[in-house]
């Protein structure tokens, strides 16, 4: 079987080398891939075209006999590029345009989620900086106003006060923080608890849930600073307990799966479902991605045992009803080396080092990085991100940092705290 993996980020340095490890697949074809990708060998080498090339990117496919074809990032997703595979006959594992609106579309979702009675945060949506800005007085604050559209997982912000919650909405509005993605808003009630991920493969018909995991989302440690698009992520996430994970199963994703097909949009792909998990348990949606998560995909690949080319074949052809997945029972931990400034300005075209320098239980996935005259070097705000295995959390902690000390380049910046929710949870267990 021969693949393609369409994205150059980290997740889909994650996924190539994921399903590289099948018996099954002879060739994995990245497309564009970045260094990290081009330097696993094997089965695996990139091809020089653009994620958004659907022209391009089906005919390599034709030319290249793939089998299957596995999307990465969101804006091919939002597109229409498992439409456009449709329409010349390639096989395609990503939601159709129209399933891919629970995460190009805030509004979409929040009006699906009501629709179908998912439990999520009580909102409104706006395009009038004044409405927008009433209703905001009107709730008080903290509360979260967000992007309507792709925002690259940064059209969040989570207001302490109604002046900077106003004050944000009046900026996205305008088109002067997010452009389009940001001319229609959703503002939302602010959730208390705790966050984790949640990712499933859907076969239309039905969901398989994967290892959870927790994302840290905040650029600084003790989670302040600005939001990113994730500075880190650790799986599996101890708040998502097996009754959590029941009531997510039974709450939320299953409607969701229902719902889409009763709607006409039949949901193939992975989908990713972000959740607050109150301190009773009770889980609510705070948003839906139509994708692995990054940097959530490389600490859950890292774990992964069964057959992922598999698994993405059979949800795309005669289901997954039958398939058990075998998890590596360690945890694993993932800290993202971003460039000095992300995520508010950054500069690139630094020199990495230590990238050879290779220790157990770890791995190296790049996200943004290209090649300069034979060095790698930086090419984006989110570099690398870093995974350690280990047989618990601290153990999982401490071989991911070992590996980030060994990597440099000027005004790196990462934070130092990742996992530290499971680790207090494991101290509070006399763990």
């Amino acid at each position: 079987m021969k693949l393609m993996v369409v994205g150059s980020g980290g997740r889909e340095h994650a996924l190539a080398w994921s399903v590289a490890r099948s018996s099954q697949v002879e060739a994995v074809l990245v497309a564009p891939g970045n260094p990290g990708t081009g330097a696993e060998g094997g089965k695996i080498r990139n091809l020089a075209v653009d994620s958004d090339d659907f022209d391009a990117l089906a005919g390599l496919a034709e030319a290249h006999g793939v089998d299957l074809a596995i999307v990465g990032p969101e804006a091919p997703l939002a597109a229409g590029i498992r439409d456009y595979f449709d329409s010349r006959g390639l096989a395609c594992f990503a939601p159709t345009r129209a399933a891919a609106q629970l995460e190009s579309s805030k509004s979409f979702a929040k009006s699906f989620m009501a629709r179908h009675g998912i439990p999520t945060a009580a909102h409104g949506t706006f395009s009038d900086s004044e409405a927008a800005e009433d209703y905001i007085r009107a709730q008080g604050a903290p509360i979260v106003v967000k992007a309507d559209g792709l925002a690259a997982g940064k059209g969040v912000v989570v207001a302490r006060t109604v002046e900077e919650a106003a004050a944000s909405a009046r900026e996205m509005l305008s088109g002067a923080r997010f452009g389009d993605a940001g001319r229609q808003v959703v503002v939302e009630e602010f959730l208390a608890g705790e966050e984790a991920s949640f990712t499933c493969v859907v076969d239309g018909k039905q969901a398989l849930p994967l290892a959870s995991s927790q994302d840290h989302k905040a650029r600084d440690d003790g989670d302040t600073g600005p939001n990113t698009g994730g500075m880190g992520a650790y799986s599996p996430a101890p708040v998502v307990t097996s009754a959590v994970h029941d009531r997510v199963m039974s709450e939320i994703v299953d409607p969701t799966v229902r719902g889409m097909a009763a709607e006409g949009m039949p949901y193939q792909g992975f989908l990713y479902v972000g959740l607050m998990i109150a301190p009773d348990g009770a889980p609510r949606v705070v948003e839906y991605n139509c994708r692995f998560g990054d940097p959530e995909a490389q600490p859950v690949l890292m774990r992964l045992r069964s057959d992922l080319a598999e698994l993405c074949k059979k949800a795309l052809g005669q289901g997954i009803s039958d398939i058990v997945l075998d998890w590596d029972p360690r945890p694993a931990l993932g800290v993202v080396l971003a460039a000095g400034g992300y995520p508010i300005a950054y500069e690139s075209g630094d020199p990495i080092t230590g990238l050879g320098d290779d220790i157990p239980n770890s791995k190296v996935f790049h996200a943004g990085t290209r090649s300069d005259n034979g060095n790698v070097v930086t090419s984006g705000g989110r570099v690398l991100a870093v995974v350690g295995l280990g047989d618990d959390i601290i153990a999982a902690q401490a071989s991911a940092y070992a590996r980030v000390a060994r990597i440099g380049w000027r005004g790196m910046q990462y934070r130092r705290d990742i996992g530290y929710r499971a680790l207090a949870r494991l101290a509070d267990s006399g763990g």
